[in-house]
């Protein structure tokens, strides 16, 4: 969002720096001009960089969709401009992995924090989330730390530009799943990011109960749907209890069933009972 320069231009040299493995860098400014008056300057006029500056911003998905349709790669990673990679073999520790397993769709990272601290629980997505240095099968992954085999994306039908914030990646796993890919959390592939809070965001609680909403709506057989969602109400009035949280978190989840979700694809029951033997069943 042409907010923090030096931090982006930390996050594209990283990419750049991968060693043996052919890179292009995609970036997308949300609504600005992504570099400015540095387009001269390195790392942005190293000829693998193309900048794409939208004339709106379009929240995170629409953005990284942009990003992807101007790309040309068989795996795609998407990286924010405040993480970086801090080693230069990522790269070919993931085109080794895709390689090896076709029915891998997305690898999720390891978020590490710059400052040496455990990191956050949210960001090991699964719900035995303790153990950040175990990698796992999962059923969802972290947007601003992955790679996703782009014909895996395509299958999943890319992300759901009017989420604009908040469970765009959840929406897209559960069709990459339900197309026969599979999905990891892969410890040893390293993003670092600053340990900050979701809820710094002023939509935060309102976009996460909209957008839960329509997850459901969008990918869930009904009684996994109303379920879910039931699960996801008690679990809220439990965790926050402060009325200056639930107030916004309830105003989202009416706007939820007032607005459209988008088309209807449900997973399969096959699909949903994979997720339970991975150790997430889609009720939680």
């Amino acid at each position: 969002m042409g907010n923090r320069p030096v931090e982006l231009a930390r996050a594209v040299q990283s990419a750049l720096d991968q060693e043996h493995v052919d890179v292009e860098v995609v970036l997308v400014g949300n609504g600005v001009d992504p570099v400015g008056d540095r387009a001269g300057e390195a790392p942005f006029n190293d000829p693998r960089v193309r900048t794409l500056s939208l004339p709106r911003n379009l929240g995170i998905p629409g953005g990284r969709n942009r990003g992807v349709e101007a790309s040309h790669g068989d795996v795609i990673l998407f990286l924010d401009d405040d993480g970086w990679y801090r080693s230069t073999r990522l790269g070919v520790h993931l085109r080794d992995r895709f390689s090896a397993d076709p029915t891998l769709g997305i690898v999720s990272f390891r978020v590490r924090d710059p400052e040496g601290g455990r990191g956050e629980r949210r960001h090991v997505p699964r719900l035995r989330a303790g153990d950040p240095e175990r990698s796992s099968e999962v059923t969802t992954f972290l947007g601003g730390a992955c790679a996703v085999r782009r014909a895996a994306f395509d299958a999943g039908g890319g992300l759901p530009e009017d989420f604009f914030y908040a469970h765009e990646e959840t929406d897209l796993a559960w069709q990459v799943l339900n197309a026969g890919y599979h999905i990891v959390y892969d410890a040893s592939a390293v993003m670092f990011h600053p340990a900050v809070l979701p809820t710094r965001h002023e939509m935060f609680y309102r976009y996460n109960a909209r957008n839960r909403v329509w997850l459901a709506r969008r990918n869930l057989p009904w009684p996994l749907a109303l379920t879910y969602l039931a699960v996801w109400m008690g679990m809220t009035v439990l965790r926050e209890r402060k009325p200056s949280a639930l107030k916004p978190w309830f105003q989202g989840f009416a706007e939820g069933w007032r607005k459209p979700a988008g088309p209807r694809r449900p997973i399969s029951w096959k699909t949903a009972w994979r997720m339970t033997r991975t150790g997430r069943p889609p009720i939680i």
